[in-house]
């Protein structure tokens, strides 16, 4: 495809500086890598399910002279790239990509490479991800080849992202993160236009945590609710009352958020059950927050219970915590993102908001520093919502060649690094 013409005033994409060499390779790589991820597209699987993607990636990595190591779940990959020479200890820059899909129905109609598999859809751009760290390996490794290459890199093909608490637990487990220095990753965005990226230093995402409140009670009569534990005003008082509870109890700087998105009670209009159910997720901010979370309800269901007699337990998944952009990888990115298309700052979104939405990312980050970026994928004047999460997902693929140059240039402008 063709590359972005030049951007005005919102209209168009920038490249101010040529980098010819560079955006040449990139060129020449972005029909096989928009190929790949369309055939990705066509085929998602889920979390720990990816086994013909994994396949997919090592064949291609063998084929460009990789030695790719499989996790030992099966899925996902590693593979280092490391110039002849490289003195012993040299840390690794590290670029990871998440590899699965979402149990959702791909709702689009009008492409060709819409999901051959119901129930099954890349409704969040893992494709794309995926598609940006091959390219940069491809590239990387025949800069190693050349003797342009002068650091050592890892690519982290991630599988499981959408499952709490994430795959990248996965991945440290197998010695991800071992000898890394500094890792970067990028996210579709579908409100920023491609040819862009959003960038924010400090916690770009927020901490999200699922909980499953089990109620039990005696059962009875709906005549004689005094006489048994009236299971369903327990439940609905639950559910109407913990979220505003949690939220006077916490620093409002946190930002907690306590959702619900399931009830299930009883099973006949006079009979009062035994058994409720409530499910939803807690959202944070902020780590203080996502720490504290957990402890408070359960002391604020504690004392909703005893109102109503009723018996629980809690079932607490920990999903992740925030991803914390640290402010030297956030420069590193803004600064080759103008270098390679543009001074005019036209982009580059600064400051763009935290969101509320989780992302394993964050595990990372917990052992090196590194920071992730939102890679705008909407097509320029393109007014159709296509939000992450959803059926008709879908982005502009031009958005691929961005985020393998810009990887690729953080890995070659050693200098800087």
């Amino acid at each position: 495809m063709n590359r972005p013409e030049p951007a005005q005033s919102g209209a168009t994409l920038a490249v101010a500086r040529p980098a010819a060499d560079l955006r040449a390779r990139v060129g020449a790589l972005e029909p096989e890598l928009i190929a790949f991820r369309r055939d990705l597209h066509r085929h998602p699987e889920l979390g720990r399910q990816e086994f013909r993607t994994t396949g997919l990636l090592r064949d291609r990595l063998v084929a460009a002279g990789l030695t790719p190591r499989v996790l030992p779940g099966g899925t996902g990959l590693l593979v280092d790239i490391v110039p002849p020479g490289t003195a012993p200890g040299t840390e690794l820059l590290a670029f990871r990509a998440d590899i699965d899909a979402l149990p959702i129905d791909d709702a689009k109609t009008d492409v060709p490479y819409r999901s051959t598999v119901p129930g099954r859809a890349h409704a969040c751009g893992h494709d794309v991800h995926t598609s940006v760290v091959l390219g940069t390996g491809l590239v990387l490794a025949e800069a190693a080849r050349t003797g342009e290459l002068r650091r050592p890199v890892r690519l982290v093909f991630q599988p499981a992202e959408e499952v709490m608490p994430g795959g990248a637990l996965d991945v440290i487990k197998a010695g991800g993160m071992d000898g890394v220095g500094r890792i970067f990753a990028v996210h579709c965005d579908p409100k920023v236009e491609v040819g862009r990226i959003a960038l924010r230093v400090g916690a770009i995402t927020s901490a999200c945590d699922r909980l499953v409140l089990h109620l039990d009670g005696p059962g009875g009569h709906t005549a004689r609710p005094h006489l048994t534990t009236d299971l369903v005003t327990a439940v609905a008082r639950m559910a109407a009352d913990l979220p505003g509870a949690l939220a006077r109890r916490m620093d409002p700087r946190w930002g907690v958020s306590l959702v619900f998105g399931r009830i299930a009670a009883g099973s006949a209009p006079n009979v009062i059950p035994q058994h409720a159910e409530l499910e939803g997720t807690v959202r944070c901010l902020e780590l203080d927050g996502w720490r504290e979370a957990p402890d408070l309800l359960h002391e604020l269901i504690a004392k909703l219970a005893e109102t109503y007699r009723a018996k629980w337990t809690l079932d607490y998944h920990r999903g992740v915590p925030p991803v914390v952009n640290e402010a030297v990888s956030v420069t590193r990115l803004d600064e080759v993102m103008h270098d390679r298309f543009g001074r005019g700052g036209a982009q580059v979104v600064e400051g763009t908001e935290q969101s509320l939405g989780g992302e394993d990312f964050s595990w990372y980050l917990e052992h090196a520093p590194g920071a992730l970026a939102r890679l705008g994928v909407r097509a320029p004047g393109d007014t159709a919502v296509r939000d992450l999460h959803q059926g008709r997902f879908d982005v502009d693929e031009r958005a691929i060649g961005i985020g393998v140059e810009l990887f690729a240039a953080l890995a070659l402008e050693d200098d800087r690094n």
